[in-house]
């Protein structure tokens, strides 16, 4: 992504947190995603080019792009009358923007890295799990690191962030496919989620950018000194300029 992109994409995210996250958490939150900045704005989505985003901040337009869904779907179900009683929008919200999360990685470490294979890069694979990290499943080191910055999850956000790949993740059977109503969920947020990731998803597949339009990158670079936010203050823009250079 270009300069203007990050730039829109950060103040995006700032203002999803920002008008649907009531505090302490909201502060909470975005003193992590400033902490977490440059990873947030520099990560793919995916692994492989025939994945959705696998691009250098596929990561910040595909959680946007999810949040932007769930709150569309939030709006559709209710219209149509499904129960909405068991969840808040600020629930949809909260999980929506943090479902990925773990694809940043931990505190220290990146979770994608550029591949150094050339025979995978060729096949499309242009990055690689980086092997520092212990392994977790995205779902895990998502609600991991929420939990390593202080910031409480309610039982439905716990669930919908778990659940979000929906049945495409084996794991998640025992949850979706419970055998027995005692053991059903009791909320429909984690299928609200997913609906939102999943869709999201097909939105980017089908406006996937050509190969030759894929430069990957660790650190693109942008500024963030014309990023005219409360959220961000003057000692982060200038982290930011430090860290993509001019």
């Amino acid at each position: 992504m270009g300069k203007q992109d990050t730039e829109k994409q950060w103040k995006t995210l700032l203002q999803y947190i920002e008008k649907h996250i009531a505090s302490p958490r909201k502060e909470k939150l975005i003193s992590m995603y400033e902490k977490l900045a440059d990873r947030v704005l520099t990560a793919p989505a995916s692994s492989h080019f025939d994945r959705h985003n696998c691009f250098p901040g596929g990561y910040i337009d595909h959680v946007n792009r999810v949040v932007e869904c769930a709150i569309n779907l939030y709006v559709t179900w209710k219209t149509l009358g499904a129960d909405m009683s068991t969840y808040t929008l600020e629930e949809v919200v909260f999980s929506a923007i943090n479902h990925d999360l773990g694809k940043v990685g931990s505190k220290t470490e990146e979770y994608y890295i550029p591949n150094d294979s050339k025979w995978h890069v060729e096949k499309g694979q242009y990055y690689k799990i980086n092997p520092k990290l212990n392994f977790m499943k995205v779902p895990d080191r998502s609600l991991h690191t929420l939990q390593e910055f202080g910031i409480q999850v309610s039982e439905n956000e716990f669930l919908a962030i778990k659940l979000h790949d929906g049945l495409y993740a084996k794991g998640n059977e025992s949850y979706l496919m419970p055998g027995s109503t005692d053991f059903s969920l009791k909320t429909d947020l984690p299928i609200l989620v997913h609906h939102a990731d999943h869709l999201a998803t097909l939105i980017e597949s089908a406006i996937k950018r050509k190969p030759e339009e894929v430069i990957v990158e660790t650190k693109p670079k942008s500024k963030m000194s014309s990023v005219n936010n409360p959220a961000v203050d003057d000692s982060l823009k200038n982290a930011f300029d430090q860290i993509f250079g001019a």
